[in-house]
């Protein structure tokens, strides 16, 4: 009997190692797979790699266990939400930070309660920076996630921890949100896809109005594309009282992206003052343009209408009273203001330089991001689609990126973070949805995404593309050197 519990473990294992969530669930459905054996073997997955990665916040094994899945689309699918900002009923939130303590809100968020109506099975909670404020995922509270292609390397921030752990194959996917590029530099360091929706197009809510101004958006990082639509299918409409909703949206994202998308007018930036793209970064980002003129599409190389150093300054301007006001609400919840040794170097430094600014200047920041918005929808009507590098280099090393001075200013921040994802955050100010496509391995076996943007709700043009890229180019066949693999 033994025997035959481990060949079926066994088969089950090999199956994951092929498929992706869509296959997983129509497997369930066909009675192929039980969830319950499916469950198990995930959870041995995750426990195979957590050790190397880093990854989890919280395991919810139990909870798991005692779930009933629902019967939407991803019945007895297991997959993990990301500790920032997403409330999940059975988790703690720390959001990254010693501040919250062993916090549990009690409750889902609203994108959390449809993955779980979607029939989602929720094995835990993965890491992410304090507050999310980081291109890498590093922080105090759980120490450093490892890249999977090389565990001396970061995996990216905010939701490195979700990145890993699909990168190396435990779930075919994991939730994530994004709020300058939170989604998709994890995506480029881990080579995975990473899609970030329009603004409005999924919920915040209930305890987010509008994050950043209306620049945070959560979604998911996926093995595959269609994985990515089947889950905008599930989750995409404003919530009851949003502050904001993208177009509307079209009867199904799935089947709009099996669709070739029609030649498209694609403008190529390969880099922007005063941040130089490296010598990789220029290969990976030409490299996907020769793939896109090798598909019939007209790639023209330009420059975008973006001073960035205004541009950064304006969007912390956005960023630290939004963090001050964070923790204020969070002081008055708990019935302790929050203490400045309960935060880390990088937070201290957003509060100090940027967390009391007057009411005008925040103003005139928002203002200036809808203006930017609008620069940029008149700039698309010439173009569908821009093509930029994700980053500006191969993923760093484990603590460059992670502040540990308080005595530096956001100059020196928005330098540090910035020379290396240049591009992400403005997409996020616009609105616009854009994506990170695993197109390119340095000569190393490192990774780096191609970012492509598309006009304001057509998340259909980029899905149908990235489709397209991915029949030309597969990328699941690729396999990090930490993985959970048998086959």
């Amino acid at each position: 009997m033994q025997d035959l519990k481990e060949n079926i473990m066994q088969d089950i294992q090999a199956l994951i190692d092929q498929s992706d969530a869509t296959a997983l669930a129509e497997l369930i459905r066909v009675g192929e797979v039980q969830p319950k054996e499916l469950l198990e073997a995930t959870i041995a997955r995750l426990e195979k790699v957590e050790p190397s990665l880093n990854a989890v916040a919280e395991t919810l094994y139990e909870q798991a266990r005692r779930q009933v899945p629902g019967t939407g689309p991803f019945s007895g699918v297991p997959t993990l939400i990301k500790d920032l900002f997403a409330p999940l009923t059975e988790a703690r939130m720390s959001n990254g930070s010693l501040a919250l303590g062993e916090a549990r809100p009690g409750l889902d968020d609203e994108l959390v309660s449809r993955l779980r109506r979607a029939g989602c099975v929720f094995i835990g909670t993965t890491t992410s920076p304090e507050f999310g404020t980081s291109y890498t995922t590093e922080s105090t509270r759980f120490g450093a996630t490892r890249n999977p292609w090389d565990t001396e390397r970061s995996a990216g921030g905010s939701s490195g921890g979700s990145a890993a752990l699909v990168a190396s194959r435990v779930v075919p996917f994991a939730h994530g949100n994004d709020g300058g590029g939170s989604l998709r530099v994890p995506a480029s360091c881990c080579g995975v896809f990473g899609l970030k929706p329009s603004r409005g197009l999924v919920p915040s809510g209930p305890l987010i109005g509008e994050g950043w101004g209306g620049m945070g958006v959560g979604h998911a990082i996926t093995l595959s594309v269609r994985d990515s639509a089947a889950l905008l299918d599930l989750t995409s409409g404003a919530d009851l009282g949003a502050p904001y909703a993208a177009p509307a949206r079209p009867s199904s994202y799935l089947e709009a992206m099996g669709r070739p998308p029609r030649p498209l007018r694609i403008a190529l930036v390969e880099q922007m003052e005063p941040w130089p793209s490296s010598t990789e970064a220029l290969s990976a980002v030409r490299d996907a343009a020769a793939l896109c003129e090798g598909l019939g599409h007209l790639v023209t190389p330009i420059n975008l209408p973006v001073d960035l150093l205004k541009f950064y300054d304006m969007a912390f301007d956005i960023i630290g009273p939004n963090t001050r006001r964070y923790l204020d609400m969070l002081g008055q919840m708990r019935g302790a203001p929050v203490q400045a040794e309960e935060l880390e170097p990088r937070t201290r430094i957003y509060l100090r330089d940027k967390g009391g600014i007057g009411a005008v200047k925040y103003v005139r920041a928002i203002e200036g991001i809808h203006a930017l918005g609008r620069t940029f929808a008149n700039f698309m009507c010439d173009f569908d689609v821009i093509l930029t590098p994700t980053l500006t280099r191969e993923p760093p090393l484990i603590g460059t990126l992670d502040v540990i001075d308080d005595q530096k200013d956001i100059g020196t921040l928005i330098e540090c973070f910035h020379s290396y994802s240049p591009y992400t955050a403005l997409f996020n100010a616009t609105g616009q949805p854009a994506m990170s496509v695993p197109l390119y391995w340095t000569p190393g076996g490192l990774p780096i995404g191609a970012h492509f943007v598309g006009r304001f709700g057509e998340e259909v043009t980029l899905l149908a593309l990235a489709h397209q890229l991915e029949q030309a180019q597969p990328w699941a066949h690729r396999r990090p050197q930490i993985n959970a693999c048998v086959s």
